[in-house]
């Protein structure tokens, strides 16, 4: 061929082949480290199970199937059926057959269902205020331990190790120690929730940023804009809609977190369930866990209609 042009070398077969060549290579390595975390995996489990036979513990204790067939038989009549189909008139009886007190079980029950009521607003009101508590303590550590966000290292590694030692500790310890230095109460709850979803939050709002893309940052940037215009203009709304998803998580999760911080002396649904276990009271029991169920299975539902008209 003539002219000033280049021309071409022809395409051989090893040069067609060797992109399929590098991909079934990566696919290779992938295959094999996969193998490989299921084999560890794999591993721990039976260590696992090795180490509770060895010590005696890989057992149901005993006649479990009786024991289940005798708690769901006591579960399975909630204590609310008897606003409706309770005595009226249920006598008390001693020994000997006197009647010691006579009792209208409906009036009881209902008393019960209005102090119910009052213990899921408690509880409402500890996941909501500790989740907006977890999120204005833990977005300044999230944004600091962001990778994309270049702040000094000293600083990154501070907010990082804070937000692994709230994520580590359960909310019921942070409970148990608020609970020793404010006393008995719901803030003691509401801050539990706080300190603990505070290294969730900051986690899930350090990953949002992580994931954002930098060219609109840089833009904005090179008119001069100071960090505060840059996050105002270009960060906060690109990271909105997850702001808000993570929120709703965070807050969902609180709501059933939160069930249970009765059980230390926070108040709301946690206490009418010890109270509940303490007594044997199955039936009572029944009908807090099917409030509790219907409160978290409302929230979810309401959540996914806002995240749902938001994002």
């Amino acid at each position: 061929m003539t002219g000033t042009g280049t021309v071409a070398p022809p395409m051989t077969t090893t040069t067609l082949a060797s992109p399929a060549r590098d991909s079934s290579r990566l696919l290779g390595f992938s295959s094999r480290r996969s193998a490989a975390l299921v084999m560890v995996y794999a591993l721990l489990v039976m260590a696992c199970v090795f180490s509770l036979i060895r010590a005696g513990d890989f057992s149901f204790g005993r006649k479990p199937w009786e024991n289940l067939k005798t708690t769901a038989a006591e579960l399975s009549t909630p204590s609310v059926l008897k606003l409706w189909f309770g005595d009226p008139k249920l006598e008390y009886k001693a020994d000997d057959g006197r009647v010691l007190r006579t009792e209208d079980e409906r009036e009881r029950e209902a008393k019960f269902l209005r102090g119910l009521l009052e213990a899921i607003w408690t509880t409402f009101k500890i996941a909501t205020l500790g989740s907006l508590l977890a999120a204005v303590l833990g977005a300044p550590l999230g944004f600091l331990s962001a990778r994309n966000m270049h702040v000094p290292g000293a600083f990154a590694w501070l907010a990082r190790r804070v937000l692994d030692v709230c994520r580590s500790i359960h909310t019921l310890v942070f409970g148990l120690l608020i609970v020793g230095i404010i006393g008995l109460g719901p803030m003691a709850g509401i801050l539990a929730i706080a300190l603990h979803s505070m290294g969730t939050w900051g986690k899930l709002y350090a990953e949002s940023i992580e994931t954002l893309d930098m060219r609109p940052l840089e833009a904005v940037r090179a008119t001069g804009a100071t960090p505060v215009q840059v996050f105002l203009f270009a960060v906060w709304p690109a990271l909105l809609p997850n702001f808000i998803s993570n929120h709703l998580y965070v807050w969902e999760y609180n709501m059933r977190d939160s069930t249970v911080l009765g059980l230390i002396g926070a108040g709301g649904l946690g206490l009418l369930v010890s109270e509940a276990v303490s007594l044997f009271q199955w039936g009572r029991l029944a009908t807090l866990l099917i409030a509790i169920v219907l409160m978290v299975v409302a929230f979810d539902a309401v959540s996914r209609r806002v995240r749902a008209a938001l994002l």
